[in-house]
């Protein structure tokens, strides 16, 4: 009896290789959605962020045309 050789072509491959890295990156994406870093950024944000102090207002002073 003879063994069928399985039949790899390029486009197979390639269909196989992009459904392989959706699937990777929906789980990526599922495993961070889940940690809880959101809440970390908007407290940086909330925190006043840019703040001016005297050698900024120094440098805007000096940049007046």
């Amino acid at each position: 009896m003879s063994q069928k050789k399985p039949v790899l072509s390029r486009r197979h491959f390639l269909m196989t290789a992009g459904a392989g890295g959706a699937a990777g990156a929906a789980a990526i994406v599922a495993r961070t959605a889940g940690t809880g870093a959101a809440p970390a950024a908007r407290d940086k944000r909330a925190s006043g962020g840019y703040q001016v102090s005297a050698h900024i207002e120094n440098y805007y002073r000096t940049t007046k045309v």
